[in-house]
């Protein structure tokens, strides 16, 4: 019967910062806390550090949630009077929200997002009919003639070389489009981020407010319209526009507790604010779009 391997000695040097420890072993590292008797934990010692430090009831995750949801712009507020130390920092919550929906949303196979889709009459191999609708255009083949609407000239070029070489191919690519969209859109969302916080900057020049706080309020808005996406996700009645209205209704709560002012200049500059960073969501969109389909 094989014997146990023996238990390593002592460390004489912490293993986190070599400070020395001594003859007497101390439980944590005077230099920097770390404990000094370590070993792998067993999975159940494991989820409990997870689940206490992070997801218990009591956790940093859950009391920020409840703050982002229960009041709107709170969250932001305290982190930037200082109050951090209970609550996940703006950029994890943002991309824990965000990647735990996104994944939903690929696994859901969403495949006709963004109007992206393709319509074959006769052989796949040698269509008469084939229109690929691209959201702001569409080409394809009436007849057997190619023609493109909508589209720029150098994509409609790309296109009709796809289409006489290989149209069943690009019909299969078309159909993949949907999950190729959703896989770039996290990506996507996030180079819009510092976008939503210049306008921001701009809405409220003279207030004194840095960037970077402009970009915590920017992401803590968007893991609250992430977690509205993620109530659309079932299909359930009524659920889909209580989000969409949750989405603007909670934002100009949420401008109005960090940045002050009136209620009317606070729509206005969230009228501007929606307007330019739809026209640049669209253009985000459609370029994923061109991305998914052609690279």
């Amino acid at each position: 019967m094989p014997q146990p391997a023996p238990a390593p000695p002592p460390p004489l040097h912490c293993l986190n910062c070599r400070a020395p420890l001594g003859l007497a072993l101390p439980n944590f590292c005077p230099a920097c806390g770390q404990e000094t008797r370590l070993r792998p934990p067993t999975l159940r010692e494991f989820a409990q550090q997870f689940g206490g430090a992070y997801i218990s009831t009591e956790g940093a995750l859950w009391r920020s949630l409840r703050l982002l949801l229960l009041k709107p712009g709170g969250l932001t507020l305290d982190y930037l009077a200082g109050r951090r130390r209970h609550y996940v920092l703006p950029l994890r919550l943002y991309l824990t929200v965000s990647v735990l929906v996104l994944l939903v949303l690929r696994l859901m196979a969403a495949a006709d997002v963004g109007g992206l889709r393709a319509r074959v009459d006769g052989p796949l191999e040698r269509p008469q009919q084939l229109q690929i609708d691209l959201g702001l255009g569409s080409a394809g083949l009436k007849d057997g003639v190619y023609y493109c609407h909508g589209l720029p000239g150098w994509l409609c070029r790309r296109l009709q070389a796809r289409v006489d070489v290989e149209p069943a191919a690009m019909v299969r690519e078309v159909d993949q489009i949907g999950e190729r969209l959703v896989a770039n859109l996290g990506a996507g969302l996030f180079v819009l981020l510092p976008g939503f916080a210049l306008w921001l900057k701009l809405a409220y020049l003279g207030r004194g407010r840095r960037t970077t706080e402009h970009l915590v309020f920017a992401l803590h808005v968007h893991t609250f319209w992430f977690m509205m996406l993620a109530l659309t996700l079932p299909g359930l009645p009524g659920l889909t526009p209580l989000a969409a209205l949750a989405v603007p209704v909670y934002t100009v709560l949420a401008m109005r507790r960090v940045y002050g002012g009136r209620w009317w200049p606070t729509l206005a500059r969230a009228a501007a604010i929606s307007t330019l960073y739809g026209i640049s969501l669209a253009l985000t969109m459609a370029a994923l779009a061109v991305w998914a389909f052609l690279f």
